[in-house]
């Protein structure tokens, strides 16, 4: 598949394998002492984008039980949407099908750059096999409810969802994301030295060094791994980047 994505940083990752179909590719590989399985796939043509999502999620289901695991080891889930409304439908399959403890860290974009077929709706999803089998999840919510967690501690790694600013700038949310994160690392009692990768998904057009002038005058924020992925759109029509964070507990 053609994707930005697959431009991530294979230092993170080893003991890779890949199987790929036309439209749905898995990847099993090992970080952070724990192996991880990433599946990506297009929803199919025909229905609405809502039940092509639904039927998506089912083949991702029916992949992971072939892998000794199911959607219950989900532990982050990105909905893309060829069109704003698109992603709104897709959306909505995550919130019924990832619902109650099957909840996970998630975000969600438009991008059209990102489908290498006609389908509207797209996933990439992570799940991992814990050390332990018998590890619980624990999906936190914010204060105030939202249709998407604050974060999920699973197996001693905490997964943030995308987090958001309305400021004016590209720089001025950047400061606020960081700072949101600062406060969801103290509620989830870790700090930035726990934090494992940052993936930052911006808005096409814009540049990524502005982004990277932030992070590098963030005081003594050092973090393994940044990700940058651009993307057409996010839920929110003044959002110019979405974060997302991975720490250990």
């Amino acid at each position: 598949m053609n994707r930005q994505t697959q431009a991530r940083s294979t230092l993170l990752w080893t003991q890779q394998l890949q199987y790929r179909a036309a439209t749905m590719e898995t990847k099993i590989f090992t970080w952070l002492g724990r192996e991880f399985v990433e599946i990506v796939g297009e929803a199919g043509l025909g229905g609405s984008t809502e039940q092509a999502t639904a039927e998506l999620f089912a083949k991702f289901d029916k992949s992971l039980q072939g892998l000794g695991l199911s959607l219950d080891n989900t532990v982050r889930i990105r909905v893309f949407g060829r069109d704003r409304q698109a992603r709104t439908d897709a959306t909505l399959a995550r919130s019924k099908v990832l619902s109650r403890q099957r909840r996970a860290a998630s975000s969600s974009f438009i991008s059209q750059p990102w489908f290498d077929s006609a389908g509207s709706g797209g996933l990439e999803l992570l799940a991992l096999r814990p050390l332990n089998a018998s590890s619980g999840r624990n999906p936190i919510d914010f204060a105030l409810a939202r249709n998407y967690l604050c974060y999920l501690e699973y197996d001693s790694v905490l997964f943030f969802s995308g987090f958001t600013s309305e400021a004016a700038t590209l720089e001025r949310q950047v400061k606020d994301v960081l700072g949101t994160l600062d406060d969801a690392f103290a509620r989830a009692k870790t700090d930035w030295s726990k934090v494992a990768k940052l993936s930052m998904l911006v808005q096409r057009g814009h540049s990524i060094d502005t982004v990277k002038a932030v992070l590098a005058g963030a005081g003594p924020l050092s973090v393994p791994a940044l990700e940058f992925t651009f993307v057409d759109g996010f839920a929110g029509e003044k959002y110019l980047i979405e974060i997302e964070a991975t720490a250990l507990k």
